[in-house]
């Protein structure tokens, strides 16, 4: 087959199930859902989305993964100890800064 062609059936695959992931549920859940493990499944998906696509980010938009990890734990233990966004933000920053130079 042609290549042009393959490429046109993968564009075509992706739009279809992302259509139909998209369309099924809105066709088939007519009614509110009710029951609380589903309920509390939906509720978390996008935060797991989030940090799915969030983490390996971090950590790999450094010189070095030991910089993002450190990073990474620093921003976790400061806002556990309720820094709000923009120190811990610039404490991470200043972190890989830190850790970069000296590694």
């Amino acid at each position: 087959m042609n290549k042009n062609l393959y490429i046109a059936l993968a564009i075509f695959t992706a739009a279809a199930v992302s259509y139909i992931i998209r369309v099924l549920p809105l066709t088939l859940i007519r009614k509110q859902i009710k029951n609380r493990f589903i309920r509390s499944f939906l509720y978390y998906v996008p935060y797991v989305t989030l940090a799915v696509m969030t983490f390996p980010a971090i950590v790999q938009a450094t010189q070095s993964p030991i910089a993002g990890i450190a990073s990474l734990v620093l921003g976790i233990i400061l806002s556990l100890a309720g820094a709000g966004l923009f120190p811990v933000a610039c404490s991470c920053c200043a972190a890989v800064f830190l850790i970069e130079l000296f590694v």
